[in-house]
């Protein structure tokens, strides 16, 4: 265990996993996230669910589940990531992001009038410029409480720099594996320490909600 770890009968609360861009709550690091939750934390809940890629949808369903009150903590992957951030700056918790996309608006601009196919689902989507506005209203340019974020980055990320993430996470607690690819490569490694991090901010988590206070 790290030494944020925390007497695991003791702590109780949410873990929001946020998958990526047209991806679902089956995807492997969200099912790994939820089965390694359950062994080491008991007293935590899970909950993953499933993301359209457009920005006021995903907003509606982030706030749903914060407003059931409690402690609240975040992980999130690539797009997930990105949201992992808003949330941990507006509701005040810990957050693992997993290479994150740090200006996704940008990335998503090549899509925009496209039929695309989630990974797992037969579901499809239709992205608009509008949609593109949404997502930068999101962005948060300046981290306020970096103490709040543990960022897992491999250098062989073929779809995102990991760069301007190292740039934007400036002191947060940043771990970086040359190599790898966006998927985070032998993510499992990692769990134990990731949730024992957000486990440590669970009990402050819930006093910092609605404040500018770091938890």
């Amino acid at each position: 265990m790290t030494s944020d770890a925390c007497d695991a009968a003791d702590v109780t609360g949410t873990l929001l996993y946020l998958h990526g861009f047209l991806s679902s709550p089956l995807s492997a690091k969200a099912v790994q996230t939820g089965a390694a939750l359950a062994s080491r934390y008991p007293g935590m809940s899970f909950e993953c669910p499933a993301l359209s890629p457009y920005p006021r949808e995903v907003e509606a369903t982030i706030r749903a589940i914060a407003n059931r009150g409690g402690p609240l903590v975040f992980m999130g992957s690539s797009l997930g990531g990105f949201w992992a951030t808003w949330c941990a700056e507006v509701f005040g918790g810990r957050a693992v992001l997993i290479n994150p996309a740090t200006q996704p608006a940008l990335l998503e601009l090549a899509y925009v009038g496209k039929t695309l196919g989630n990974y797992h689902t037969e579901q499809t989507y239709r992205l608009t410029r509008d949609h593109v506005r949404e997502l930068l209203g999101f962005e948060r340019p300046r981290i306020m409480c970096p103490e709040n974020l543990l960022v897992l980055l491999q250098t062989g990320d073929e779809v995102l720099d990991y760069r301007l993430a190292l740039a934007k996470y400036h002191g947060a607690r940043v771990i970086t594996e040359s190599g790898g690819d966006h998927s985070f490569t032998g993510f499992e490694r990692y769990l134990d320490e990731a949730l024992d991090f957000l486990a440590a901010g669970a009990g402050h988590a819930a006093a910092a909600r609605g404040t500018n206070e770091c938890a």
